[in-house]
């Protein structure tokens, strides 16, 4: 299980970058004018990033949980996956920007069980699994997943618990910045 309280800003011993750039793909980054879903014009195919030595904060700053986290196996590497993992700094969600050039990659084995049961372990501390392609966002539960459509910046997730004669079941649901 992922805990937030161990999340680290270095890379594992042994993890790089190496030749993934998927991140320059699936994240927007105003700095360099890119728009998630497109890559950066900076990144360059096998071979990472052009401005390396200049790239912007935001970019330096960012290690995705493959580079952070030893323990996830060389599957989740998004180049392999086809997903980045990250936890939200605020709400410690994890959240899945998966490339939209594979946008059901989330839903294939080994990567959707184990979204499955991220997320199982996730609910006792209120936290949830979001997977993005794009800004459109899904919630992966224990038991379904819960399309939200477009999540945008300020947008947040509510989540609460509601009793059915087949017993207790969670409800999500987005609620936008403006309300």
């Amino acid at each position: 299980m992922i805990d937030p309280a161990q999340i680290v800003s270095q890379p594992a011993p042994g993890r790089a970058c190496g030749t993934c750039t998927l991140c320059c793909k699936v994240y927007d980054v105003p700095a360099v004018e890119s728009v998630a879903g497109q890559w950066c014009r900076h990144a360059r195919s096998g071979r990472g990033c052009a401005i390396h030595a200049e790239r912007p904060h935001h970019c330096r700053a960012f290690h995705c949980l493959w580079m952070t986290e030893a323990w996830l196996g060389p599957e989740w590497k998004p180049e392999r996956a086809k997903m980045v993992l990250s936890l939200d700094p605020v709400t410690r969600f994890l959240q899945v920007q998966v490339d939209p050039g594979q946008a059901t990659a989330w839903r294939r084995e080994p990567y959707y069980g184990q979204l499955k049961r991220w997320a199982a372990a996730s609910l006792p501390r209120q936290r949830h699994v979001l997977v993005f392609v794009n800004r459109q966002a899904t919630v992966v539960l224990p038991d379904r997943d819960v399309p939200l459509g477009e999540f945008a910046p300020g947008d947040r997730l509510v989540a609460r618990e509601r009793a059915t004669p087949a017993g207790i079941i969670l409800e999500v649901e987005k609620v936008p910045a403006a309300a």
